[in-house]
């Protein structure tokens, strides 16, 4: 199960989540404007200049800067994590704390606030072992500890963070004090994607709600960071920055090579590391998928399955064959060369998708999700979820 996530929570989108969660705050009470910019008179002659990778990152679609709390008291709680441990919040007083809420099962947005979280506290280097991560379930359907200590373990999180979960009635009262919606629609998951800045008081700093953008990943880490160093003794800087300006993204109707996963098999029976190349010129099937899905899937299967397809391609003239990993929301590149060795040689190349713009340009919201590319790089059909061999082999011919 999966939440549907809009492509992106910003004008009315972020304002209708956010409505709700400054009226709890409101109610708890007062509440200190919303973010760095908005909450302040650009005509008050105390406000100091918008610096550019703050007006930068403001004017970026794909990025929330975070919203203003107020300082007021984080909830306390106490749920059990992925090892069965009981946990409260208090017991981090003296740490800033990164609450975050997910689903144990999410394959949508969840993974790039997971990233998100793991990349900000790097940023800080040293610092960073006076942040602590916290993730609370979101699935009403996957509430057993067995459930997030899996996604834990898909995502290279066991030991990084505490994914914490409970009885249904434990996780509701945790939702209801955060403001964090959370329904079942049509058999997906729908939820406020939160990620909470708490200080080493234990009051509630910042809000940030994830886009549904990959190649904003980084950059919210980034943002993030920033603010929890701010709150940190020391004030760290951080150890990378980047441009927060919106990043575009790699469309169809670009010429581009991507880094090598893994050796493809060339029929003889021998197997290199051939470049791997999108774009315009000939009709493609692309695949983006994520090293994370055997959480929810028989990745395995899949992945060696389609290598029929590319079999089936060359024979019968269909559009040939591209899988993209999804990198960015990845612990690392060579998680997913590990995996992808472990399957052997496959019948088509796979590229790694380091930077998330590629999923962004094609317009990718789940993984895996499937696009057929015409030859003048225009996408002729989209899908969410594994297809079986006979009904993807019909919807590349019909739209190549």
């Amino acid at each position: 199960m999966n939440p549907r996530i809009p492509r992106a929570w910003g004008g009315a989108a972020r304002a209708a989540v956010l409505a709700p969660v400054l009226a709890t705050m409101l109610a708890m009470g007062a509440l200190a404007g919303c973010g760095s910019a908005a909450s302040q008179s650009p005509s008050s002659s105390a406000v100091p200049p918008m610096s550019g990778a703050s007006q930068a990152a403001m004017e970026n679609p794909n990025l929330d800067t975070g919203t203003s709390l107020g300082n007021k008291p984080a909830p306390d709680f106490t749920l059990l994590n992925q090892f069965g441990q009981s946990m409260s919040l208090s017991q981090f007083r003296g740490r800033v704390v990164l609450l975050s809420f997910e689903d144990s099962e999410c394959t949508t947005v969840c993974p790039l606030t997971t990233q998100s979280m793991v990349i900000a506290k790097e940023l800080l280097g040293k610092a960073g072992e006076s942040v602590q991560l916290l993730g609370v379930d979101a699935n009403p359907d996957a509430i057993a500890v067995s459930d997030v200590k899996a996604y834990s373990q898909a995502h290279g999180m066991t030991n990084q963070w505490d994914f914490l979960t409970g009885t249904l009635p434990q996780l509701r009262s945790v939702w209801q004090a955060y403001n964090i919606a959370v329904q079942i629609e049509a058999g997906q998951i729908d939820h406020t994607p939160a990620l909470y800045v708490i200080n080493q008081q234990g009051t509630l700093e910042k809000v940030y709600l994830t886009q549904m953008a990959y190649s904003s990943v980084t950059q919210s880490a980034q943002v993030i960071a920033t603010e929890v160093a701010t709150l940190l003794p020391s004030h760290p800087k951080l150890s990378s920055l980047e441009s927060l300006a919106a990043v575009p993204g790699e469309t169809p109707a670009a010429s581009l090579t991507l880094p090598s996963a893994a050796p493809v098999e060339d029929g003889t029976g021998a197997a290199a590391n051939l470049p791997v190349t999108l774009g315009p010129g000939k009709a493609r099937l692309v695949v983006f998928f994520a090293t994370w899905l055997s959480e929810t899937s028989d990745l395995k299967a899949e992945l060696t399955g389609l290598s029929a397809y590319a079999k089936d391609a060359a024979a019968r003239h269909l559009p040939a064959l591209t899988a993209v990993d999804e990198t960015v929301t990845e612990p690392s590149d060579q998680t997913v060369t590990t995996y992808l060795k472990q399957l052997g040689p496959l019948s088509y190349p796979v590229g790694l998708d380091v930077t998330g713009r590629v999923a962004d340009g094609y317009g990718v919201q789940d993984q895996p999700w499937l696009v057929v590319v015409n030859a003048a790089g225009k996408i002729t059909w989209q899908h969410d979820g594994w297809v079986p061999l006979a009904q993807l082999e019909q919807a590349a011919a019909a739209h190549a």
